[in-house]
């Protein structure tokens, strides 16, 4: 069975998980309010490894957290993944930070909004389906207003989660709107759209391949 190591790091989250096939066997994360991935993360990968009882060398793959998100976290979270593929000599997964988030809803008939801060009132989002988490409306940046997702909202209830959920909770009053608050991206939920990948030799060209920033630089 394929060990993958997860990282995600698109936000303040940093978060590292070890899967076995599809299941995570062991996971840290650090869930605070300020960027602590350069001094964590690869103690946090050090951890889950040595806490598994494997070596470093078993991995099979290294799965990472492509965007949208923070520049920086995304830079060093790719970084180190793109590091360990080029020594270990394994491949690249890269997943949908907007598809992994909304993973963290386990409601039915329902759509699902992960929606990451992009300053001001802007947000990077997405809309899935709850079932199969199918993307039914692609990534975007947009600025929020009080009619956003009116499509979706008329039609059945709209759980909304990411940092971006407490703007947008300030100025949408909709009986359909769900908002799940404190919540981030995790490495948690991204074995079970990584091993499919593996299975399916969908990887990345370690050489040439960059996060999914969505805008121009902006720091933090």
């Amino acid at each position: 069975m394929a060990y993958i190591l997860c990282i995600e790091t698109s936000t303040t989250n940093c978060s590292v998980a070890l899967a076995k096939g599809d299941k995570i066997i062991q996971l840290k994360e650090d869930y605070n309010s300020s960027y602590s991935h350069a001094e964590r993360l690869h103690n946090f990968i050090n951890e889950v490894i040595k806490d598994a009882g494997i070596d470093i060398r078993d991995l099979s793959a290294i799965s990472v957290s492509k965007g949208p998100g923070s520049y920086t976290g995304l830079r060093i979270g790719v970084s180190a993944a793109k590091g360990l593929c080029y020594a270990l000599d394994i491949p690249l997964i890269s997943i949908p930070t907007l598809g992994s988030l909304a993973m963290q809803i386990k409601e039915k008939e329902c759509y699902i909004v992960p929606m990451i801060d992009a300053r001001r009132m802007e947000v990077y989002s997405a809309v899935f389906k709850s079932e199969g988490y199918d993307e039914i409306r692609e990534t975007k940046a947009e600025i929020l207003t009080e009619t956003s997702f009116q499509t979706y909202l008329r039609d059945k209830k709209v759980y909304f989660i990411g940092n971006g959920v407490d703007k947008f909770s300030k100025i949408c009053k909709d009986v359909n709107a769900v908002f799940i608050q404190n919540k981030l991206p995790s490495a948690n939920e991204m074995a079970m759209l990584s091993y499919p990948k593996f299975l399916g030799q969908d990887f990345e060209d370690v050489s040439y391949f960059d996060p999914y920033y969505l805008k121009d630089f902006v720091t933090g």
